[in-house]
């Protein structure tokens, strides 16, 4: 071979081998400019050259930034990839007296149990699930959104309809769940035919034995089938199971924080801190966005005007928390990020959980620690498409667990296999997402619904098709 056939095959080696490094971040890179097109040219981002970090919290909060879905290009991309019946979801109602019935019902189902109830709930939900594990092997491989989609699917159906969840029940809300959160990250494309079975199984049950808190009568059957599906056993399913991944998962990557909190010697806040501090770095929104209803005034610049498309950009604004993982940050009042909205702002539509969520992800989190060592060596983002692969290494048992040590080789195994699945995956992200962009702009899921129903009052129109 030619001296110039072997810097070609040198070259050709190099870049082959670096392909898990710089590819995947090449093509996030062109769906984000994608995706912002989606947006518009009008789009205002927060915080941006607009509205800077520190007006972040106040145009977020102004009453007049409370449109939220008419009128917004992006919100056809929303409605298609939480459909069906995104006309009824809580978070994308446009505000009035549908949505005050919608939220109202909402905080009554939630406030119907107490913190030991929600404690007792979630402690026997985690552990029924982490039973399913126990065999022979001392040592589990694991997706840790996929173990706990279960756990987050049983608890919301007690919540709702105040009985254990059956197993095929449980089934059907992971199944519609997954998918939803599967097209979310373009790692799928929608499967209708899961979400309508447990529309269906939905309709049945309301039909026959309704839940103790009586649902919103401003909706139709079916609507009150969709409003549980889409508030309760996709929103909160979806993100309680990906809150408790990434917590779960950086646990696994800190093993020493790890430690501290399995030692049990630490400040009893300090696994809140540990929550916290996963919440900074890895926030469960991307990027929220409302239409102003009217002008927002600025200090010493123009206002915003109505009809503007706002963009709110969770990871961007809370970035300052900087890439040191140092739950202790939040021990020391004079050191805790102030840039942290992990549930929204109180003055628009904060999370329904937000009373609660920490409370059980503690729970949670206490009950996988006990009987479990986490060990982990895959790459932690925050869209975590890979569903957080990890080891859980029992604790109790005829054998002792094992040390970090003893799986250096699956670990090693582990992070290979993540670094290389992220080339075909990031592709497939790539051009699942591009069609399903282009899909929800024809099908015009919110558009059509508004313009077919001014004010969005009509209810003909079945989103999802």
């Amino acid at each position: 071979m030619s001296p110039t056939g072997w810097l070609v095959a040198g070259l050709a080696v190099v870049v082959v081998a670096g392909l898990p490094y710089w590819l995947p971040r090449a093509v996030i890179a062109l769906r984000v400019r994608i995706f912002a097109r989606v947006g518009g040219e009008e789009g205002v981002r927060a915080p941006g050259r607009e509205v800077p970090a520190e007006e972040f919290k106040k145009v977020y909060g102004h009453p007049a930034a409370d449109g939220r879905s008419r009128g917004a290009a992006l919100s056809d991309l929303f409605w298609y990839w939480l459909s069906p019946g995104p006309e009824v979801h809580q978070e994308h109602l446009e505000p009035g007296p549908r949505y005050g019935d919608v939220a109202r019902t909402t905080r009554q189902i939630l406030a119907g149990l107490s913190r030991e109830q929600w404690t007792e709930l979630v402690g026997r939900c985690t552990r029924r699930v982490l039973d399913e594990l126990h065999g022979h092997a001392r040592v589990h491989q694991v997706r840790l959104r996929d173990l706990m989609m279960p756990v987050w699917a049983e608890v919301y159906y007690e919540v709702v309809f105040r009985e254990p969840c059956p197993r095929h029940v449980r089934d059907l809300i992971t199944g519609s769940a997954n998918d939803v959160v599967s097209a979310l990250k373009c790692t799928s494309l929608r499967h209708m035919d899961r979400r309508a079975r447990l529309t269906e199984y939905l309709r049945a049950r309301l039909a026959n034995d309704p839940p103790p808190v009586p649902l919103p009568s401003s909706l139709t059957a079916r609507e009150q089938a969709y409003y549980l599906q889409g508030t309760f056993f996709n929103t909160a399913v979806v993100q309680m199971s990906e809150a408790m991944a990434h917590l779960l998962l950086a646990l696994a990557t800190h093993q020493p924080v790890q430690d501290r909190l399995v030692a049990g010697e630490e400040q009893p806040d300090f696994l809140d801190g540990v929550i916290n501090e996963t919440l900074q770095h890895f926030p469960l929104f991307g990027v929220a966005h409302r239409i102003t209803s009217g002008e927002i005034p600025r200090d010493g610049q123009d206002p915003i005007p109505a009809g503007s498309v706002l963009l709110f950009n969770y990871p961007e604004y809370q970035g300052s928390g900087g890439d040191v993982f140092d739950p202790d940050r939040w021990l020391r009042p004079d050191t805790r990020p102030t840039a942290f909205i992990p549930f929204g702002v109180t003055a628009n539509r904060p999370c329904p959980a937000r009373g609660f969520a920490v409370l059980t992800m503690r729970v949670a989190a206490e009950e996988v620690l006990r009987g479990f060592r986490l060990e982990s060596s895959v790459e932690h983002t925050r869209s975590l498409p890979s569903r957080g692969p990890c080891l859980l290494v029992a604790r109790t048992g005829p054998t002792a667990p094992g040390s970090p040590a003893r799986n250096g080789p699956r670990l090693t195994a582990m992070r290979l296999a993540d670094r290389w699945a992220a080339v075909p995956r990031s592709l497939t992200q790539l051009v699942l997402g591009s069609y399903m962009v282009w899909d929800a702009r024809r099908q015009g899921l919110c558009r059509n619904y508004f313009a077919a129903a001014p004010g969005g009052s009509a209810t003909s129109v079945t989103a999802g098709r």
